[in-house]
């Protein structure tokens, strides 16, 4: 590969935007040449990973968390019509011509035939009683999601051919094959044969691999699936098509006229984005980008004429300010108190290890003598379980957690002088007490740990005299200036 080409990744919701895509992304008024030296990891259809797996917010389960709980004999099986119908949907809303459509819902046909025997088969052995399952219920998992951007990037190869566009559907999902290859094996063989130059290869998010995508990355596979085949096939950039701007605060709290995109920021700042579950990019994905000097951007798929914000390793802002106000509306801060704690090592590795025993995301920690605390982005059915195996480990301990706000003002660089006395005099100023503070030495995030029900209260505040009131600020200096 010569590095002539950007690897582009959209999004669930950006896919369901059908026609926009078309005309502000993937085509977006070009021809000929100018169509080419780019490929496309497309997510699945949004909703559609939902009901191969659970709703990723309610939970509500879909065929494979039906599939789990056996509830019924046809719970399942009724999921996985629910499927195909969406599926079959979708593509009668994009496909004009009949032949086009047909060889879709064909494809659909197909692969939902295919992984539906196999749950059938697992059904049967797991109905006998001497037979246990269990092992092969993440191998269902993987394969159920790999059916929803099969669908995606087959139905969007599809369109772009009936437009005229040499475009490519690359399946990297091997959903009938028993092939233990790590990812960048997969990778490197499918893009071999590919000339970049004449071919538009629209490639699965979800790849098949010795690693297992979704075991590893849950629902951020697609991400890293991206993330390596741009590193891997030499891109000059990667580029995440959104349904927003990567925006100073959520427009819906602080408003759309406050908000503001950031144009360009660093890898550091996408990091602390990503520990706050803001969806910007996986952090797996991501160190595999910085580390190998390719810049990320971010564009809004419904602003065509935007460039976006730029992500690259070594960008600091020319002055010290902050960039982003977000958080964590629902967390839980463990406490863990021992008074014979002082002088004692181990405390701090016990609970670092029950915690990921129990797959609970920490967010960030604190301690001094006694006490060691940590915020935790999870439910307070796991917290309670990291409690009980604690307590039995530690009788003599007070160990206890309560729902928590984070809210973390973010920046390449927010090492202003008074920017902490500032911010506490914004909340205060809004009757909004701090339950804690965390100020890193590297003065690239401030997170302040509010009451959950002043959440939205502290992000407008903290928005206002961090963000709106400097941006003010600078209109007046360079009027001065100007002058």
């Amino acid at each position: 590969m010569t590095g002539h080409h950007s690897v582009e990744k959209i999004g669930g919701t950006s896919m369901a935007a059908t026609a926009i895509l078309f005309d502000n992304v993937l085509i977006a008024g070009r021809k000929d040449a100018d169509l080419y030296n780019r490929i496309f990891v497309v997510s699945a259809y949004a909703g559609m990973t939902d009901l191969l797996l659970e709703h990723k917010k309610s939970g509500e389960p879909g065929v494979y968390a039906r599939f789990v709980a056996d509830d019924g004999a046809d719970g399942w099986r009724e999921a996985m019509k629910d499927v195909r119908a969406a599926m079959r949907a979708r593509n009668a809303e994009m496909f004009v011509p009949s032949e086009s459509l047909a060889r879709a819902d064909a494809f659909v046909d197909r692969r939902i035939d295919g992984v539906a025997a196999c749950l059938e088969d697992l059904a049967r052995l797991r109905s006998h009683g001497r037979f246990c399952v269990k092992e092969q219920l993440m191998t269902v998992r993987e394969m159920l999601a790999g059916l929803g951007e099969a669908h995606s990037a087959h139905s969007t190869a599809l369109l772009l051919r009936d437009a005229g566009v040499h475009a490519r559907f690359v399946d990297l999902t091997l959903w009938d094959q028993q092939d233990m290859r790590a990812l960048d094996e997969r990778i490197v063989e499918a893009f071999e044969p590919i000339d970049l130059s004449t071919t538009l290869p629209i490639v699965t998010g979800y790849a098949g691999c010795s690693e297992g995508m979704v075991r590893r990355y849950a629902r951020g596979y697609s991400e890293m699936t991206f993330s390596r085949i741009a590193v891997l096939t030499g891109a000059r950039e990667a580029i995440i098509h959104k349904e927003f701007h990567l925006s100073s605060a959520d427009p819906r709290l602080v408003g759309t006229d406050k908000a503001r995109k950031i144009g360009r920021t660093n890898y550091d700042v996408a990091d602390q984005l990503a520990n706050l579950g803001m969806e910007a990019i996986h952090p797996g994905a991501g160190r595999g980008l910085r580390q190998t000097d390719i810049p990320l951007r971010v564009r809004n798929t419904f602003d065509r004429e935007d460039g976006g914000t730029l992500i690259c390793g070594d960008y600091v802002s020319d002055t010290p300010r902050v960039e982003i106000v977000t958080g964590i509306r629902h967390a839980q801060a463990l406490q863990f108190f021992e008074q014979d704690m002082v002088g004692v090592k181990g405390y701090d590795a016990a609970i670092l290890e029950t915690l990921t025993r129990h797959r609970a995301w920490i967010v960030s920690k604190s301690s001094n003598a006694n006490t060691i605390t940590h915020y935790l982005s999870t439910d307070a059915g796991t917290v309670n379980r990291v409690i009980e195996d604690l307590q039995r480990r530690y009788p003599d301990a007070a160990i206890s957690a309560q729902p928590v706000a984070m809210v973390s003002v973010i920046g390449s660089d927010i090492a202003r002088p008074s920017l902490v006395a500032d911010a506490l005099c914004a909340l205060a100023a809004q009757g909004i007490g701090v339950i804690a503070m965390q100020h890193q030495i590297r003065n690239v995030d401030v997170q302040f740990i509010i009451d959950v029900a002043q959440y939205d209260a502290a992000v407008r505040a903290l928005h206002r005299a961090l963000v709106e009131e400097e941006d003010e600020n600078e209109a007046i200096a360079e009027g001065q200036r100007a002058a």
